[in-house]
């Protein structure tokens, strides 16, 4: 992720979100809604036969109408930007310019401990000193000098600032420079940063803890940003445990403590967590109560006896735009419109292979709802050969070891072993990369931009 901002804009504090979207697909170079994608092939849900995965989606295809699926529910919902204290928009995306509400500094400062003087040396030198956060001192006169503290307000008349190991007194209390001063000389100048109404960012930038700190030094005490999208996890399958070992057939749920911190390190704001079982009626209850942006759900996304994803999608009305993808693990996942305005992905329950369609559909959706500007993509050479699926991409775990990808071990779709260790997720085409292949990588949101892992 990057803090750039997009561009000025004069009427930045009218834009919706739908707009300040516009703003950073066109910085990044991608479609607007306007512009040609590949579109979604529709259907309803709970039609599917043993051929779905003739009809999957090929993966980069998937991320693409996912993207733009965001595009039009965040059009559709006219998601007004929100205003944010500073302490809760860590990680947020500028719906306005940040404009400087006061020159920086604000006044003539020292940018040093030494003393103010004023004229040529030796000087004499005033019993009290000047310290960081008080009035205005007296002026100097010429001749005359007076201890200073770093961040202190520079008296009148004063022409430098003498640094403390620059300064020597004699036998008569006088001081004396030690080597030559310009005036001006470690002074920091009002407005040397910034003058007020000075434009210091642009709308679409990135709050990092760095913009915390303009935004605060520059007077703001709230962002006006775009909020997080809303998600909503329904947790399905009763054969999951919530604590303690295995046993007598069932296992630990891996995804319930996974996905909400993950999702959170999507931007999102994650308002619910429900483990609802194979229970069908729970389901419905949940998808048409729910007023979130996103529904997340995992398992029940194949065609076994207690898979009700694609029937509950089917009898609430529910565009599929995305049912199956042509990547492994996760082939099975699934996005769905809801309603206007909200979607739901599908989520296979094996950990991995839900990895993967996060990935695949909710990064893309998440990232495009909350305005972020797209990672930039690059490519490694792989230090191994990775092997892949015959006809679809692979996502695949690796570590970043200098100018190479190691692929990890341990990457079978019920597997996280090799994940918690990855720097990143190769993106492996059809029949598998060699050793030294250039492969796209895809960073994990904790390695590209840690600050976001800390949100709450």
């Amino acid at each position: 992720m990057t803090a750039r901002g997009i561009r000025a804009n004069e009427d930045a504090e009218d834009l919706d979100v739908e707009e300040v979207l516009a703003l950073v697909n066109e910085h990044n170079g991608h479609p607007t809604p306007g512009d040609h994608v590949p579109a979604p092939t529709s259907h309803a849900p709970g039609s599917g036969t043993p051929d779905r995965h003739h009809k999957a989606t090929p993966w980069p295809t998937a991320r693409e109408i996912a993207s733009r699926a965001a595009r039009t529910a965040a059009r559709a919902g006219r998601r007004a930007p929100v205003s944010v204290p500073l302490d809760a928009a860590l990680g947020l995306t500028l719906a306005a310019p940040l404009t400087a509400l006061t020159d920086l500094p604000s006044f003539d400062t020292s940018a040093m401990d030494g003393w103010a003087v004023a004229g040529p040396g030796p000087w004499d030198v005033r019993d009290e000193g000047v310290l960081a956060g008080h009035a205005e001192p007296e002026p100097l006169t010429d001749g005359e000098a007076v201890r200073i503290a770093t961040g202190a307000r520079i008296p009148p008349e004063t022409s430098a600032v003498l640094r403390s190991e620059h300064g020597r007194m004699d036998s008569k209390d006088r001081l004396h420079g030690t080597r030559e001063i310009e005036p001006g000389q470690d002074i920091r100048p009002r407005g040397q940063e910034c003058r007020n109404g000075d434009q210091l960012l642009a709308v679409g930038t990135l709050v990092t803890p760095a913009v915390l700190g303009l935004a605060a030094a520059a007077g703001y005490d709230t962002l006006t940003a775009v909020p997080r999208p809303r998600v909503e996890v329904l947790v399905l399958g009763d054969e999951l445990l919530a604590e303690g070992l295995p046993h007598d057939g069932l296992i630990r749920d891996a995804l319930g403590p996974m996905l909400p911190s993950w999702l959170r390190a999507l931007g999102a704001e994650v308002t619910a967590l429900r483990r609802l079982g194979d229970d069908a009626k729970a389901l419905h209850k949940a998808l048409t109560k729910s007023d979130a942006d996103l529904i997340v759900t995992t398992g029940g996304t194949a065609a076994g006896p207690v898979d009700h994803v694609h029937p509950t999608l089917q009898r609430i009305g529910a565009e599929l735009l995305v049912d199956g993808v042509k990547v492994r693990p996760g082939h099975p996942m699934l996005l769905a419109r809801t309603k206007e305005d909200q979607h739901l992905v599908g989520l296979p329950g094996n950990p991995l292979a839900a990895v993967s369609g996060l990935l695949t559909l909710a990064e893309p959706l998440l990232r495009t709802l909350a305005a972020r500007p797209a990672p930039e993509s690059y490519t490694l050479p792989l230090r191994e050969a990775a092997h892949g699926h015959p006809y679809d991409t692979r996502l695949i775990p690796v570590v970043l070891r200098g100018d190479h990808a190691v692929p990890l071990h341990y990457h079978g779709p019920a597997m996280l072993r090799g994940m918690a260790a990855a720097d990143a997720v190769a993106v492996v085409p059809p029949g598998g990369a060699r050793a030294g292949q250039e492969t796209e990588l895809l960073d994990l949101p904790w390695a590209s931009a840690g600050i976001e892992v800390c949100f709450t």
